[in-house]
């Protein structure tokens, strides 16, 4: 057997050389910075011992903060009477905005728990063909959006022709179609704006993070946006409450994953593979943008899709970013 060194010939047009090596493969973006925001936004929900830990937590602070402030208000009262008098009608007007500000919280949550319940009626009459349970619905519906501008001129069709609807489904649908037309093009509009701010800011910022940040707090302000356009105003607890059940519905209806024919072509190289990495990025930060404001729209509309189509991420992210992709034709023409 032989010890020597092993050489292996090599034909004279397959010489090895670094410049002939093949290029490493670049890989197709993947939204990294819409997938932290999203995982930040779909935080699990603690455990019962966690939550107890929690509540006794705030509690014990509480009641200690209180003491404090009792004691050092009575003393104050006794070492200086009119600055004591003064540091107690403070903090009785503190105690009064904490009191305002928990109530717009408890009615924010009313009125996103309103959609739900005649989201969740105008489903269950559309199943039983009940024309009963439809013309409730829409008495409900015309009380809902009484006194919105943008919604009169449907409103008083809707009041015209329900009349002479003898059918649930038709009734529905003729609700669906005066009346959210206005708002769901609204609510597409700020779903549109949002994706077209989150691909920009991603393809022009190259701060490691910040891209993250901006798509979190552009997807919370999207998503209450939304809620508003439907009559869903809520407060700070309500837009977070509604974010968490937009990333459940994502997951639930498997949309979060990157897997259908418009991200997959852009992730495969089809548009990204002919403009730079960055840009490539922030068209799937985007699309995903596109997907939590449809998921957004689809929770706090109060009537199910019946008659008008349900929009499409591809739609959406076309008219978002058209204006930047005529340019880039102009430019290359």
């Amino acid at each position: 057997m032989s010890k020597g060194p092993v050489l292996i010939d090599i034909d004279e047009g397959q010489e090895a050389a670094p410049d002939r090596a093949p290029p490493v493969p670049e890989a197709a973006p993947e939204g990294r910075a819409m997938r932290a925001a999203m995982a930040g936004m779909a935080v699990r929900r603690p455990s019962w011992l966690g939550r107890a830990f929690g509540a006794l937590a705030v509690a014990l602070i509480g009641a200690a903060v209180s003491v404090a402030t009792w004691d050092f208000v009575t003393g104050l009262l006794a070492r200086a009477p009119v600055l004591g008098w003064t540091v107690a009608g403070i903090g009785a007007a503190l105690l009064g905005v904490a009191l305002l500000i928990g109530l717009r919280e408890v009615a924010g949550l009313a009125r996103l728990g309103r959609l739900d319940a005649l989201r969740a009626e105008a489903g269950a009459a559309h199943h039983a063909g009940d024309l009963a349970a439809a013309r409730a619905v829409v008495a409900r519906l015309r009380a809902l959006y009484r006194g919105r501008a943008e919604v009169a001129w449907g409103l008083a069709r809707l009041e015209e022709r329900a009349g002479d609807v003898l059918d649930a489904d038709a009734l529905l649908a003729l609700a669906e179609a005066e009346v959210l037309g206005t708002l769901d093009a609204a609510a597409l509009r700020e779903v549109e704006a949002a994706a077209r701010q989150v691909a920009a800011i991603t393809a022009l910022v190259p701060l490691a993070l910040a891209d993250v940040v901006a798509a979190l707090v552009a997807n919370l302000r999207m998503i209450r946006a939304v809620a508003v356009i439907y009559g869903g105003h809520s407060g700070t607890l309500g837009n977070w409450r509604l974010a968490r059940a937009v990333m459940a519905h994502l997951v639930a209806t498997g949309a979060v994953a990157v897997g259908d024919d418009l991200i997959g072509s852009l992730a495969g190289g089809g548009l990204v593979s002919r403009l730079s990495r960055r840009f490539g990025e922030g068209v799937i930060n985007g699309a995903l943008t596109a997907r939590v404001g449809l998921a957004a729209i689809d929770l706090c509309r109060p009537l199910p899709r019946l008659a008008m189509p349900a929009p499409t991420v591809s739609g959406v992210l076309r008219r978002a970013l058209a204006g930047l992709f005529s340019r880039g034709e102009e430019g290359r023409g």
